[in-house]
C-alpha cells in the first residue's frame, strides 16, 4: 500500500529542493558554527551536501567558527542576483578522511573551483596534508531557519587595517588645485 504525501511532506521537498537548488548557485555561503561570528566561505555542492575547504596555508579560514566533526552548524545561502538572504538551513558538520573515498570525491569538485591556486597541480597533496575538508549536511526533517528581524549585520572583526583616517591637511589644496588646472585646459 501506497501513502499519498501529506503537505507537510511535500513542504518538505520544496525545502530541500530550495537548499539545493540555492547552494548550487551561488558562490559563497554563511556559515555560523558553534563559536565566533557568521562568516562567508566559498563552497560547492556535492552528493547532498555543501563541500568546503579550509584551514591551511593560502585557504580560508575555518578556525574561530567551532566547525567539529558531528557537531553542528547554521548555513545561510545568499542570492545570485540580488545578494540578499536566500534560505538558511542547520547541518551536521562531517570533517572528511584525507584519502578516503568521500573526501577524494569532494575534493576532486573542490580543486575545480578554487581560484587562483599557486599550486594547482598539486593542490590535492596541500590539501591532505594541511587542510580540512568539511561536509555541511542539511539535518534530516529541521525546519529552516527563520530569518529574524532587522538587518542581521554582524559588527566586523578587530583588525588593523582602517578605512577611515584623517584626510591629510594638504588634500583639499591638491584636489582644487586639479580642478581648476582642468577647467583651463
Amino acid at each position: 500500500m501506497t501513502q499519498t504525501p501529506t503537505p507537510l511532506d511535500a513542504m518538505d521537498l520544496i525545502d530541500r529542493a530550495l537548499v539545493e537548488e540555492a547552494s548550487k548557485k551561488s558562490a559563497l555561503v554563511w556559515v555560523q558554527g558553534s563559536e565566533g561570528a557568521a562568516r562567508a566561505l566559498w563552497h560547492i555542492w556535492h552528493e547532498g551536501a555543501v563541500c568546503l575547504v579550509g584551514d591551511g596555508p593560502d585557504e580560508q579560514p575555518l578556525k574561530g567558527l567551532g566547525l567539529v566533526d558531528g557537531g553542528t552548524a547554521t548555513v545561510t545561502v545568499r542570492s545570485k542576483d540580488k545578494g540578499g538572504r536566500l534560505v538558511g538551513w542547520p547541518a551536521r558538520v562531517v570533517e572528511l578522511t584525507p584519502g578516503g573515498e568521500a573526501w577524494t570525491a569532494a575534493v576532486g569538485e573542490l580543486k575545480g573551483k578554487r581560484l587562483n591556486a599557486v599550486d594547482a597541480d598539486t593542490i590535492e597533496d596541500r590539501w591532505a596534508r594541511e587542510c580540512r575538508v568539511l561536509r555541511l549536511e542539511p539535518v534530516a526533517d529541521a525546519a529552516l531557519v527563520e530569518a529574524g528581524t532587522g538587518s542581521l549585520a554582524a559588527a566586523p572583526p578587530a583588525s588593523p587595517a582602517v578605512t577611515r583616517r584623517p584626510i591629510p591637511a594638504g588634500l583639499p589644496k591638491l584636489v582644487a588645485r586639479g580642478k581648476r588646472g582642468r577647467k583651463a585646459g
